[in-house]
């Protein structure tokens, strides 16, 4: 096989193009964890801000105060584990949207829960805080600019490009779209695994039930019968998943069990995503 002069400047591009997950794992890195950030900031305030002009961000401050209460004390935990993450603009809003069974957390510690979750699903608060930690830990695991690094690689990342060249008003640059497209694209397994024994980590610590990990993704496989729910489908399920749940979870007992009260941490609200 023939490779053009180019080809092999891109192959070795793609091949030096490496950073390290907090499990070791090796990651591709065409985008920077701060340009992730900026991208992902960017991307965060377009999109709450038509949310919030639409009125589909949620306003019932008792959903307002579970959220934030469940959210605060796992960022809290994060903030301990990655003490560089204390700079990120950790906040989270609730989305109305009743048919769409998702959350994310995007590079920088922005988050979104879905009504669709919080009603088809109906989680406990360690349920919950099952769902808020695992997606806290793809941010603290450098997912989106892994994400992002993947789309720009591909078809994806010249389809965004081709997209914005035609499009002179569009609303997002080319690594914001390319942030908010990541939210979008399913993690790898291998991603996967590391966000369910950093998240299950970060909820005990909280102070809340590891076992809920289990009977969580139990309620997940109920939901939606033929249409399986969005979050199935960017956070694709091993076969095992269940089963390496059942092993973490005794692990995390001690610190579920920890005695005294839970730290939380200041969630920060955008302007003009403010509620």
């Amino acid at each position: 096989m023939r490779f053009r002069p180019g080809s092999l400047v891109a192959l070795f591009a793609l091949l030096s193009a490496c950073a390290t997950s907090p499990t070791g794992r090796h990651q591709l890195s065409l985008v920077s964890e701060k340009t992730a950030i900026e991208a992902s900031k960017e991307s965060y305030v377009t999109q709450m801000s038509e949310l919030k002009s639409q009125g589909k961000l949620v306003t019932d401050p008792k959903v307002i105060a579970r959220v934030d209460r469940i959210t605060s004390r796992l960022v809290a935990q994060a903030v301990m584990k990655r003490p560089e993450s204390a700079k990120w603009e950790w906040s989270v809003e609730v989305i109305d949207d009743p048919m769409t069974v998702n959350a994310w957390c995007m590079a920088g510690g922005r988050m979104a829960v879905y009504t669709g979750l919080l009603q088809k699903v109906d989680p406990t608060d360690d349920e919950l805080a099952q769902v808020m930690g695992h997606e806290i830990s793809h941010a603290l695991a450098n997912h989106t600019a892994e994400r992002m690094s993947v789309a720009m690689a591909t078809k994806a990342g010249v389809a965004l490009a081709g997209i914005l060249s035609d499009n002179a008003v569009a609303a997002m640059s080319v690594t914001a779209l390319a942030a908010s497209v990541a939210v979008e694209l399913p993690n790898s397994r291998a991603a996967e695994s590391e966000a369910d024994e950093i998240g299950i980590e970060l909820a005990a610590k909280a102070g809340y039930n590891p076992n809920a990990a289990i009977s969580l993704w139990q309620k997940m496989g109920k939901v939606g019968g033929e249409t399986p729910p969005q979050f199935l489908s960017t956070h694709p399920s091993p076969g095992n998943r269940q089963e390496k749940l059942a092993q973490l979870a005794p692990k995390m007992m001690p610190f579920y069990q920890q005695k005294g009260e839970r730290p939380t941490y200041p969630l920060k609200n955008d302007p003009l995503a403010s509620r």
